[in-house]
């Protein structure tokens, strides 16, 4: 994590909270798309394929969400979760994963080290 991220993550963070004290209804895409963004880019080293992909299908949720009058985050989030889930499986299941616990998931890791996959 670098002290960039730290800044991201803080700002994201005064940014939630003064949009829920304002009563804001989409106050929770914020902490939903900066605790991806940490994950994805700091914890499971996700290609930006796979990172657009999830945007995008977010997008798509929320648009739809938004056009029939809903704001909650609950279903939003139980229909954006299994987007995550299959992202990260791609990504564990990859010869090219080298994010967290890579040395236990990814046989294929010195390979991809010595860039020869």
């Amino acid at each position: 994590m670098s002290a960039l991220d730290g800044v991201v993550l803080l700002l994201g963070t005064i940014l939630t909270i003064w949009l829920r004290s304002e009563s804001f209804p989409l106050w929770w895409i914020v902490p939903m798309v900066l605790g991806h963004f940490f994950l994805f880019c700091n914890v499971f080293l996700v290609w930006r394929r796979l990172e657009l992909m999830w945007a995008t299908v977010l997008v798509i949720v929320i648009s739809g969400h938004l056009a029939v009058g809903h704001t909650d985050w609950l279903s939003p989030v139980m229909m954006q979760t299994p987007v995550t889930l299959i992202v990260l499986w791609l990504q564990l299941r990859s010869p090219w994963y080298h994010g967290i616990f890579s040395r236990r998931i990814n046989p294929r890791l010195d390979d991809f080290l010595a860039n020869k996959l």
